[in-house]
């Protein structure tokens, strides 16, 4: 028995070593690198699951061949070349450049957007787009659940299935995971071509994959409507259980949908295998819409060379000449984000951020008051949404520029999971943003007269730095 000890011991040293030479050799920021070396160190067995789980750099790995990828952009490209009198605002040419060189997020114009503020409005209207699909209908979501409005978004899929339309279904896994197999089979066996990103196994569920999750929200129909934004298929959008759900989804018709098309047709690629490239899937732009309401859809991943969303944030934020105004229900910001955020304000740019007054995760809300006391010493205006859960994940700066996606700000949206944000270089879009915030701001009060927050006793002081140190994980 003391040989199998011993055994156990040189083979535990020997992983734990080789996992210590992984971290150095990706040259992380040091402060990342110190930090897993001294959770390997002195965490026995915990340190390397933790590792194993949520350590690894995965922005080194190719899970799409370059060849594949190029097919799958090729087409958007053409689309994007024939746009005739493209003009790129001069103020933000150098943020369009840097999404357009990190993943070829190309500029679209000749945009109309609605903007959905709620279930209701987002259901009734994705329906309606639905039940007039006659080519093809593509839904990328990470949360359907098995209740009324997803049994109806369901029963609409696979009528239109039978009705000889394409139906492609990209649903998370791990989102999924209280929708039972049942309700994706129904779907199956009525036509609907239906795929789990990245599905959850028990071998699998023990490795770094399952930390890394599709959580884009990406409807288009026929190539012609595409949305875009932050709500999930769920019935809490139109029916809180214990509170009201408020969230912010986009329709859009024009050239940023050719973008949307091809941020399914990746994740398709994904989970399918399946190059689709068809000009049936990228049909002629309707001639009535001509304006330069300009439009990039901006993807980012765990896989990607660089966090593309966080680094426009960031971007935003230094380049703002007046304000920014931010919504988001998770806020655990990254250091970047954080030290923007602080720059921006002590330079004198009106920096706003909206959180919800109670989140759906304790862990996340106890973590996130630190953050949120860090931008308060540096002059952020933080509000706190009293009428519900405010799950939106907007942006809007100088009446200018808009931004609406799935992205919250916090380490797993901006560098573990599959995110899409559309970003608008528009006045008069940029200010119907601006009075979305402005209306939600009225069902706000400032965090200053939450007293309870403000005067927070000292052990509960340090719980929320001690469990802050998870927020990469949360």
């Amino acid at each position: 028995m003391i040989y199998i000890h011993w055994a156990f011991l040189v083979v535990y040293t020997f992983v734990v070593v080789a996992a210590m030479i992984k971290v150095l050799m990706d040259n992380r920021q040091p402060a990342k690198t110190m930090a897993w070396v001294l959770v390997l160190s002195f965490m026995p067995i915990v340190g390397i699951i933790l590792y194993f789980f949520l350590g690894q750099n995965t922005r080194k790995e190719r899970m799409i061949s370059q060849r594949s990828l190029d097919q799958l952009t090729k087409r958007s490209m053409l689309e994007f070349a024939e746009q005739r009198d493209l003009r790129l605002p001069k103020s933000y040419r150098a943020l369009i450049k840097l999404f357009t060189n990190q993943s070829l997020s190309l500029p679209f114009k000749d945009n109309e957007v609605d903007i959905c503020t709620d279930g209701y409005q987002f259901f009734l209207s994705l329906l309606r787009d639905i039940g007039t699909a006659e080519h093809h209908i593509h839904l990328d979501t990470y949360i359907i659940e098995d209740d009324p409005l997803g049994n109806l978004i369901a029963d609409v899929l696979i009528d239109k299935a039978r009705q000889g339309v394409e139906v492609r279904l990209v649903y998370d896994d791990m989102g999924c995971w209280k929708t039972r197999n049942r309700f994706f089979e129904r779907m199956r066996e009525g036509g609907v071509d239906t795929r789990s990103f990245m599905p959850v196994k028990f071998l699998s569920f023990f490795s770094s994959k399952v930390n890394y999750r599709n959580h884009r929200k990406l409807c288009i129909i026929d190539g012609r409507v595409g949305y875009i934004g932050g709500m999930n298929i769920a019935l809490r959008y139109v029916k809180g259980d214990k509170m009201p759900w408020r969230d912010t989804h986009l329709r859009i018709v024009g050239g940023a949908v050719y973008a949307i098309q091809k941020a399914f047709l990746i994740d398709w690629y994904f989970v399918d295998r399946t190059l689709i490239t068809d000009h049936a899937y990228y049909p002629e732009p309707d001639s009535r819409i001509d304006n330069n309401c300009l439009a990039q859809i901006v993807t980012s991943s765990p896989v990607q060379p660089w966090p593309d969303i966080m680094q426009g944030y960031v971007r935003i934020l230094l380049e703002a000449r007046r304000y920014v105004y931010m919504e988001t229900p998770y806020f655990l910001p990254t250091e970047p984000i954080l030290f923007a955020m602080r720059t921006a304000a002590l330079a004198g740019v009106d920096v706003r951020l909206m959180i919800p007054m109670r989140t759906d995760a304790k862990l996340v809300e106890w973590a996130s008051i630190s953050y949120v006391m860090e931008t308060l010493e540096a002059g952020v205006k933080v509000y706190l949404y009293q009428a519900g859960f405010n799950h939106s994940k907007m942006l809007v700066s100088d009446d200018f520029l808009c931004s609406c996606g799935s992205s919250n700000i916090d380490f797993r949206s901006f560098e573990n999971n599959f995110e899409s944000n559309a970003f608008f270089y528009d006045s008069a879009l940029a200010l119907r943003m601006k009075k979305v915030f402005l209306d939600d701001l009225q069902q706000c009060v400032p965090i200053e007269k939450v007293q309870r927050l403000m005067r927070r006793p000292f052990l509960l002081r340090l719980w929320e730095s001690i469990i802050r140190l998870l927020s990469p994980l949360l």
